[in-house]
């Protein structure tokens, strides 16, 4: 392939490189068998709050608009900010919500299996 002296260059910046989660907790070893990979686009719209969830899939996003905080069951939490990238908690029991004035707007993708929920719902009482 020939390049264009007067193209530009694609820009590469990396959002992360880890294996752990935004809480510091180590990321389980892959699953066995085949993969089936997962792309979603949530958009959460001012005030919403999910409801408490665990996955038992790794998965990672980036956030593309507004400001997301993610709650764990034990109270610490992150607040993603606009073009950061996220890793999510494995196994443990936390919540999204969106506190900002607009709508905060989340790619993600999950490293599941066919037939494996990507979260698991927990009682709101917990």
């Amino acid at each position: 392939m020939k390049t264009n002296p007067d193209m530009e260059i694609v820009e590469t910046q990396e959002l992360f490189r880890t294996s752990q989660s935004w809480d510091g907790v180590e990321l389980p070893d892959y699953l066995q068998g085949r993969p089936e990979l997962v792309a979603l686009k949530y958009v959460f719209p001012a005030g919403c709050k999910l409801g408490w969830h665990h996955h038992e899939v790794m998965n990672f996003g980036v956030l593309t608009q507004g400001e997301l905080t993610i709650v764990a069951q034990d109270g610490t939490e992150k607040v993603v900010h606009e073009g950061e990238a996220v890793v999510e908690m494995v196994g443990t029991v936390h919540h999204g919500e969106n506190r900002g004035p607009k709508p905060a707007i989340l790619y993600m993708f999950y490293l599941s299996q066919k037939d494996m929920p990507l979260s698991i719902q927990h009682p709101d009482e917990l």
